[in-house]
């Protein structure tokens, strides 16, 4: 991973998708975040969609996840204006 250069390391769905009921899955993440950190690369957490497999995430230290649990896709306009609304934009 190194000789790539790499600044960000995103852990694909598949791995968090059972994070909390396997063994397995919990300890390739584990793992991945933990050499991830070693090396100064970033962690994104891909396909998060309960809070069992966030409190998973920040319990072995990824401080950066995406998913369903967090928000479905919006179309831009859509976005644009959530932004507007919570950061309490005119």
């Amino acid at each position: 991973m190194r000789s790539f250069r790499v600044a960000r390391l995103k852990i694909d769905q598949s791995f968090i998708k059972d994070v909390t009921t396997s063994a397995d899955d919990a300890a390739i993440v584990r793992a991945t975040i933990g050499l991830a950190h070693e090396l100064d690369i970033e962690v994104v957490a891909e396909g998060v969609e309960t809070a069992g497999q966030r409190d998973f995430l920040i319990a072995v230290g990824c401080k950066v996840a995406q998913g369903y649990y967090f928000g479905k896709p919006v179309p831009a306009a859509a976005a644009s204006e959530l932004l507007r609304r919570n950061l309490h934009l005119p």
